[in-house]
């Protein structure tokens, strides 16, 4: 079977896993959850427990969750290394601390903010000082990824790995929270142009809003979430 990669909207930071699975150009599945409704349902938690997004169902059938499991998955079946580099490389290397720095203290980074946003009672002192403080994190988080960008026109080489779709699935929350001018980090602001005028950023973010573009064709279509948690999801105790 092929893989199916569950993943969030709005704004999850699974789109830039979609991405890299068109990048990687595998026959995969893909199935849409609403973050807002159906992932917060109690059947939910049979695909995961902390209700989050993304999940992964493999071709054997298990499930993975967390960005960076999903991540390890795809780059040990990336045999034609479009996404991922020998393992024992130094570049390989280079790949996993920054998609760990993304995966952590960058995406962390945003969490004040986010809570701020989803707070079910409103508190606006609350809120002011989680906006705050999410505010100045993310800047200094931004300003620490800054200084990791090198010169290549993507994160580690001349095309995008695994390292470009964690970021371009997180690095757009900068906008959506208005925390500040993406130019503020010219070398980010350049590399953040490159990825969304990428035909599989374009089809991936495009997928999030409902619609249904072209791709690179190894998509074989989407699975209700109701089907994949009867199949795959763990049994009701």
């Amino acid at each position: 079977m092929e893989p199916i990669l569950i993943y969030g909207f709005p704004l999850g930071s699974s789109m830039g896993l979609v991405a890299a699975l068109e990048w990687l150009r595998k026959p995969y599945r893909l199935c849409r959850v609403d973050m807002l409704g159906e992932m917060r349902d109690p059947s939910y938690a049979r695909i995961n427990p902390r209700h989050e997004t993304p999940a992964f169902v493999t071709d054997q059938g298990r499930v993975l969750t967390e960005n960076m499991a999903i991540a390890s998955w795809l780059a040990a079946r990336d045999t034609e290394r479009r996404i991922s580099f020998d393992p024992l490389s130094p570049q390989a290397d280079r790949m996993r601390q920054l998609m760990a720095f993304v995966n952590t203290g960058f995406t962390a980074a945003f969490s004040p903010l986010w809570a701020a946003l989803e707070m079910q009672t409103p508190n606006p002192a609350m809120q002011s000082v989680l906006r705050q403080w999410g505010q100045g994190n993310v800047v200094q988080r931004h300003d620490r990824l800054e200084e990791l960008i090198g010169d290549a026109p993507f994160l580690l080489c001349d095309h995008p790995t695994l390292a470009d779709g964690l970021l371009i699935g997180v690095a757009r929350w900068l906008d959506f929270h208005a925390v500040a001018d993406r130019n503020r980090w010219p070398k980010l602001a350049a590399l953040r142009a490159r990825l969304e005028a990428d035909p599989a950023v374009i089809y991936a973010t495009a997928l999030e809003t409902g619609e249904h573009r072209p791709g690179s064709g190894a998509c074989a279509g989407h699975v209700p979430l109701a089907e994949v948690i009867d199949r795959f999801g763990a049994p009701v105790t």
